[in-house]
């Protein structure tokens, strides 16, 4: 089944690439929850949801010109999956570029995922799951 969680994480975070709620919400449970690493992003807390993430989608879309997430390595956890790479984007007022590092843990139950965690230290995420650094 972990292997499965692999294909649905790298599947959820192409969708939440294009901004796809319909794809992404096919890929978690009905109380699916959110935790954007990013500031200003539904004023820091969790989002709940298609309600929460079409609310986060628009905020992105406000706040960034393009903005994306790339993942360099996916490593399998069983019922979670650690994603490592990087946030790049462009600001939408200043026009200015942002690479930052981000991780993602995808948490998964009946083959689907439940909860999803963003940090922006790969340090910190390992630390989340126990692997230190």
């Amino acid at each position: 089944m972990s292997e499965a969680n692999v294909e649905i994480a790298k599947r959820a975070l192409d969708a939440f690439n294009r901004r796809d709620v319909d794809a992404f919400m096919e890929l978690t449970t009905s109380d699916f929850e959110l935790f954007p690493a990013m500031a200003g992003s539904v004023d820091g807390s969790s989002v709940k949801g298609r309600d929460g993430l079409e609310t986060l989608f628009g905020e992105i879309r406000d706040i960034w010109e393009e903005q994306h997430v790339i993942a360099d390595e996916f490593r399998d956890l069983g019922d979670r999956v650690l994603a490592l790479g990087r946030i790049v984007g462009r600001g939408r007022s200043s026009g200015i570029p942002v690479a930052t590092p981000a991780a993602i843990i995808s948490d998964f139950r009946d083959g689907k995922m439940w909860r999803g965690r963003t940090f922006l230290d790969h340090g910190e995420a390992l630390r989340a799951v126990g692997l230190g650094e």
